[in-house]
């Protein structure tokens, strides 16, 4: 298998590590010079690392190395059994991409792009045969993160379906099948994470750091929204949010927050630039949590609602199959439980209560409840025992 990676950024380079690493040989395009040296010296270096760490020795790194070239050069993806396009969340670009890519390969390569939330049917119609074209959704760090959401067009072929997820799994990912929907599963059932943190804190209920703490202590998440959000990027972030709200119609349920976009406006983007909801400057310290935990259940009890509440949603309206949403949540955002198997655990009839508590109090489509954790409570099921 020969794979070909469109674009040398931090996402196309792990791809091509993981394509080189699984005996592809794998080619990695960028049209700027710089990125394809940096790729290169950016893998000489974590290599370097993994046999310090003795998790290679320097015959595997060879090994590797000589499966990756790196080019300027479109070219020489022609003779290329898989192309993988990791460039800008731009669809016309993409789509003229995609076009060039389709003249110079062959008839049975197949095409994919790692794109998190741009329409795959979409991306597939720019091409002459469609049916080739699939979404392979990679989570960053590409070598590290376990994930891989399985994206089909509406146009692409049983045969390739079944292709990419074998290929994949024997890579080592573990991979979800996803109905092309606006965000797939882990970028839709994230949102309130976000999106309800900040009304929570835009309404004067906590802060940044209490928030933060809560969805730690309580909530058992290894990070709190803010700081996630931080070391995302409020940029990447909220161009995520707006692009799923906008994508649904502006369902009230992704809306975006003006916490956020008023940070992006200026440039407080989180890590990468110093300051974002914290302050990265040199000796700044993190505010301190209330230590208040009847607070700090409230904000962990509201925010874990709202996103088994998303899950829920997205099992009812046939996006993916139960296991695959509670599997992309664990293994995609490292998330404590299964959000399905947690509302089990909780009960359904608890969940479905604070939902309509939330509703009660605030009369916003926003907080619906979705129409599978009514009927299972009426009935009396769970998601896992009566499965």
């Amino acid at each position: 298998m020969k794979v070909g990676i469109i674009g040398a950024g931090t996402m196309g380079r792990g791809i091509a590590q993981v394509a080189a690493s699984a005996q592809c040989e794998t080619v990695l395009y960028d049209s700027f010079e710089e990125a394809i040296s940096s790729s290169a010296a950016s893998h000489e270096k974590i290599f370097n690392r993994l046999i310090e760490k003795g998790r290679m020795d320097e015959a595997q790194k060879d090994a590797i190395q000589s499966r990756l070239v790196y080019t300027s050069e479109l070219e020489a993806i022609k003779n290329c059994d898989l192309v993988i396009e990791a460039i800008i969340e731009d669809i016309d670009i993409k789509k003229q991409v995609f076009q060039r890519i389709e003249e110079l390969v062959s008839d049975d390569c197949i095409i994919a792009s790692n794109t998190s939330s741009l329409s795959i049917t979409s991306l597939a119609a720019s091409l002459n045969k469609p049916e080739r074209f699939i979404g392979i959704h990679f989570f960053n760090p590409a070598p590290l993160m376990k994930l891989v959401e399985i994206v089909p067009a509406i146009q692409t072929a049983d045969s390739v379906q079944n292709q990419i997820k074998d290929l994949i799994d024997g890579w080592g990912k573990v991979t979800v099948k996803v109905k092309d929907t606006p965000g797939f599963i882990v970028n839709k059932v994230a949102r309130p994470f976000y999106s309800e943190a900040l009304r929570i804190y835009e309404e004067g209920i906590a802060d940044f750091a209490t928030i933060d703490e809560a969805m730690r202590s309580v909530g058992g998440f290894r990070m709190g929204p803010f700081e996630l959000m931080d070391f995302i990027g409020n940029d990447v972030n909220y161009a995520v949010t707006e692009s799923v709200w906008t994508a649904f119609y502006y369902d009230p349920r992704y809306k975006p927050a003006f916490t956020q976009k008023r940070l992006s406006e200026a440039g407080y983007l989180g890590r990468k630039s110093g300051r974002g909801y914290y302050d990265y400057s040199e000796g700044s310290q993190k505010p301190d949590a209330s230590s208040d935990s009847q607070l700090q259940e409230y904000v962990a009890n509201r925010i874990v609602m709202m996103l088994i509440n998303e899950a829920a949603d997205t099992l009812h309206t046939g996006i993916a199959s139960l296991e695959d949403i509670d599997l992309a949540m664990t293994k995609g955002v490292n998330y404590p439980k299964g959000l399905l198997r947690w509302a089990d655990e909780i009960g359904i009839d608890t969940v479905v209560n604070s939902i309509d508590v939330l509703y009660n109090d605030y009369h916003e489509d926003r907080y619906r409840c979705s129409p599978i954790l009514r009927m299972k409570a009426r009935d009396g099921q769970t998601f896992y025992q009566n499965t």
